[in-house]
């Protein structure tokens, strides 16, 4: 389902009435970039038609972010700008803080189509229909969801709580955003193969 702008969140009201502790720490991911934590931590990204894939096991409070430049596989292993190295690792990494795979749900942002001439399918449209099926065959469900649109989007995920709070970017900060995604393109030619999700 699309969401506006909206605060996405789970259980990140505290039940014994408590003050609020001192900030949680915070980390911005970039492409390629792959990060989990057991302990509270805001992660945050800036999208384009990339698409960012938010995964949370609700009993631990595990979770963590990835950030995907463009769907399939990498030939180069350790490349996790390209969606299935990329979610292999965030899988890998939150099971490995302590994470159950048969707890986990996801919250997926953002695929814009940001430039308005491209034609269909966009890499924004790629990229949303990678991460629903790689999800679908993972059995990992996705209970929220921005995906597609005009608008680049902010996202800030808080991993222990799973709430996430999605803004719309202003057009200020969409050549920025270009610029990079251009870039990590440029620099390695379609370094992401196509894959056949039922081999996974």
């Amino acid at each position: 389902m699309q969401h506006p702008d909206a605060l996405l969140s789970e259980d990140h009201r505290r039940s014994d009435g408590a003050s609020p502790g001192p900030p949680t720490p915070r980390q911005r991911i970039s492409i390629g970039e792959v990060v989990a934590s057991a302990t509270p931590l805001v992660l945050e990204t800036l999208l384009g038609s990339c698409v960012a894939v938010c995964l949370r096991d609700p009993a631990t409070r595990v979770g963590g972010m990835n950030h995907i430049l463009l769907p399939g596989r990498s030939p180069i292993d350790t490349d996790s700008r390209c969606g299935a190295q990329a979610m292999d690792r965030l899988i890998e990494q939150v099971v490995a803080l302590g994470a159950h795979p048969q707890r986990l749900v996801a919250k997926v942002f953002g695929a814009a189509n940001v430039i308005a001439a491209l034609q269909a399918p966009t890499v924004g449209d790629l990229n949303a229909t990678f991460v629903r099926d790689y999800l679908a065959n993972a059995k990992i469900p996705v209970i929220a969801e921005r995906l597609g649109g005009i608008h680049a989007v902010h996202v800030d995920f808080h991993t222990d709580t799973g709430r996430a709070v999605v803004r719309s970017v202003d057009g200020s900060r969409l050549p920025e955003i270009l610029h990079a995604e251009d870039s990590y393109r440029s620099a390695s030619p379609n370094p992401c193969a196509a894959m056949r999700l039922d081999t996974l």
